[in-house]
């Protein structure tokens, strides 16, 4: 079998996003490939923002550890890989760049001029009151405004659930069990009342 170069997976990552998930359109060997290519990295000293520069990272950071959280039954975004995820594919690709880097700076222009600091410096209840703008689309509806970062912040939303999903903590959290082999197949299990 021949071996696929590294820049080949990035680059089939970096493909055009459809509306919706990242990986409608992404191939899952090639996301294996990229979370395997940050964990070697991270094994030889730690991983290294490829696109954002050190406050970008740690926004990103923030706002993936908000969308995605750790709980009882496993790590969030964060041991995930998430940030580490998206930046390398960012890195790789102008319309995500584009996308990212406006709503950070939106992010971080919003919070500035309505609490006089960035966004990853502001107390939680403030980060989510500037969320609460963007997170839902009925408020792009009524302030075309937030159009853009509504649309900016969805995007993020499915990439951090991309890049967790498709880790080793996503992918266990799921209980995917992979290609395994059925004795037999039991069917569903009795519906009670019927």
């Amino acid at each position: 079998m021949d071996r696929v170069s590294r820049r080949a997976l990035l680059k089939s990552l970096s493909m055009s996003v459809a509306a919706g998930s990242v990986l409608r359109v992404i191939p899952l060997h090639a996301a294996e490939h990229a979370h395997h290519a940050i964990a070697e990295e991270q094994a030889a000293g730690g991983y290294t923002p490829k696109f954002f520069d050190a406050h970008g990272y740690k926004t990103l950071r923030a706002l993936c550890e908000t969308i995605l959280p750790a709980d009882a039954d496993a790590g969030g975004a964060l041991e995930g890989g998430a940030p580490e995820f998206i930046d390398l594919l960012t890195s790789e690709n102008t319309e995500y760049q584009e996308k990212l880097a406006g709503l950070l700076k939106w992010l971080d222009a919003t919070c500035t001029t309505q609490h006089g600091k960035s966004w990853v410096d502001c107390t939680p209840q403030q980060q989510q009151e500037i969320l609460d703008q963007i997170a839902y689309r009925k408020n792009a509806d009524s302030d075309q405004s937030l159009r853009e970062p509504v649309e900016f912040f969805s995007f993020l939303r499915n990439f951090t659930a991309d890049g967790y999903f498709t880790s080793k903590i996503g992918i266990h959290y799921l209980g995917y069990k992979g290609n395994t082999y059925l004795t037999e197949f039991p069917g569903c299990p009795p519906v009670p009342g019927v």
